[in-house]
């Protein structure tokens, strides 16, 4: 993917923000993405009590991540390109039981992805 002015940020998404609904309801647009994954990373679950996510996402449990050690552990996902505008909307959907931290993708990418705070 190349970067460009309008898309300037990566984002992966392992979970809810590769729903259409959830989409459509914190950019205002369908994304289009790409298959990737996280190494070293492993998926469990997380309840979600936010009112304004619920609505969004449909769901009282959504996937969350951390760091493993475990061999060959990785999470897969999909790796979008995003406006400023649109990570700042990703910030505000996200509960505080994650963090934005930049990790490197099995493609070689670099993204912003949302993993345990």
């Amino acid at each position: 993917m190349e970067r460009s002015t309008e898309y300037p940020v990566l984002l992966f998404s392992y979970g809810t923000l590769q729903d259409k609904a959830v989409q459509l309801a914190n950019f205002g647009r369908e994304l289009v993405g790409q298959h990737d994954a996280m190494l070293g990373y492993s998926k469990s679950w997380v309840e979600i009590t936010d009112p304004q996510v619920l609505a969004s996402s449909g769901k009282t449990h959504h996937p969350i991540v951390a760091p493993t050690t475990e061999p060959g552990a990785k999470v897969e996902g999909s790796v979008f390109q995003i406006t400023d505008a649109e990570l700042a909307a990703a910030d505000a959907y996200e509960v505080s039981d994650y963090k934005r931290v930049a990790v490197s993708l099995s493609s070689g990418l670099t993204a912003w992805v949302y993993v345990q705070a």
